[in-house]
């Protein structure tokens, strides 16, 4: 039998769950796969998606935990899963998967014991870069979901329905807003507030400050295998790359200010990457998932450098920080040689009213992306169109 308690707590989750606001990802995951696993950095709106696909779809028999529910006290996630099959359960959904210790090996076992159960789980972003137990690699498909988008964020905040475009929408100038909509004073109320669904919860900063702390203090810590005084170094990493965004990664100089070992810097820097906190722009193809050397090192997004940094924010850093934000979620994006981005054959220079094609004269399939401009003339592009791409 099911415990009460969870029934109830699921209960009471679905009631507050809103339906007017759906993330980019959730018309397109497969909610019937065997194992899924959602990954993404905290806030993202991961639980949010689960209970909203589950008010969505009556004919499920589902429940909804979280891992680090009292329940796990006393029970475990094999447990669990036997006690709902029996109870004519089809779909099993376990929020803040990375809460529960050895839970790759249980999610295993649950996967070769009940073979018509659906199991859909979150997790931290982490989860994709170490080893995962029990060899569930053949299993379990991963999916990870950014934070919102411009176009989302219209659409959550303002109301203001706007499609996606694709790269060479924007490229032609086919990305716009609707008639009478003046995007820069949004845009630039985006860069601010709009990159994390919890805007609309008010107290934004201090809401995002604590992402930043639990992300840093708790969740890779917790998978890094990590002591509190080398977590404590992971926020002073990130201090320094905020302050100097981007910047330009000296391991030896990291390492002495940081006291740690040279070859420890590349280990955090990429586990601070992967759970939402930077992005490494690399200098082959590839981006993320390439080998290349890194050669400059972003905040993740705008949004935190004005947490971390305030008024002082670099207005070039926050352009290139946008840029690099937005179309990484749908290309792998790389250094240029002349210009700040590649993404497949195109180059970018970043800048603002200022900027000149000088730098990319000589180059093929280059543009301008500027801050200050409602519309593209040639081959000069609004940054903020690079917001409608997802």
């Amino acid at each position: 039998m099911i415990e009460p308690s969870l029934l109830l707590y699921m209960k009471e989750l679905l009631q507050l769950t809103s339906d007017d606001f759906h993330r980019y990802k959730f018309h397109q995951i497969d909610w019937n796969l065997r194992l899924s696993c959602l990954v993404g950095a905290r806030g993202t709106g991961k639980t949010t998606m689960i209970l909203q696909h589950i008010k969505a779809t009556p004919n499920e028999n589902p429940l909804y935990v979280s891992a680090d529910h009292s329940y796990f006290t006393n029970h475990t996630l094999i447990e669990l899963a036997d006690d709902f099959i029996k109870e004519g359960g089809d779909h099993l959904y376990i929020d803040e998967i990375h809460k529960y210790e050895g839970w790759s090996r249980e999610i295993k076992q649950i996967y070769d014991a009940h073979p018509n159960l659906k199991v859909f789980i979150t997790g931290s972003s982490v989860l994709d870069l170490l080893e995962v137990q029990a060899d569930l690699s053949r299993r379990m498909v991963m999916t990870q979901l950014y934070g919102m988008s411009f176009r989302e964020y219209l659409k959550l905040v303002h109301h203001i329905q706007v499609p996606t475009y694709t790269l060479s929408d924007i490229l032609t100038g086919k990305a716009l807003l609707p008639d009478g909509v003046h995007p820069l004073p949004l845009f630039r109320q985006y860069l601010q507030t709009g990159y994390y669904p919890f805007t609309m919860e008010g107290a934004y900063l201090t809401r995002l400050e604590q992402v930043i702390r639990q992300t840093l203090e708790l969740d890779i810590p917790q998978y890094a295998k990590m002591t509190p005084a080398t977590a404590r170094k992971l926020r002073r990493m990130l201090s320094i790359v905020a302050q100097s965004a981007p910047y330009k990664p000296d391991a030896q100089a990291l390492a002495g200010e940081l006291g740690i070992s040279r070859n420890d810097v590349p280990n955090y820097l990429l586990y601070m990457e992967k759970a939402g906190m930077i992005s490494q722009l690399r200098d082959n193809t590839g981006g993320m998932r390439g080998l290349g050397k890194v050669e400059k090192v972003y905040l993740d997004n705008t949004n935190m450098q004005y947490v971390l940094v305030g008024e002082k924010a670099d207005l070039g850093s926050i352009r290139e920080t946008f840029f690099y934000n937005q179309t990484q979620v749908i290309s792998d994006v790389i250094a240029a040689r002349k210009g700040d981005f590649c993404i497949h054959e195109y180059t970018f220079e970043v800048g603002g009213k200022n900027k000149t094609q000088k730098q990319i004269a000589d180059v093929p399939n280059a543009y301008v992306v500027r801050d200050d401009i409602e519309y593209a003339a040639g081959n000069i592009l609004p940054l903020w169109a690079f917001g409608l791409l997802y």
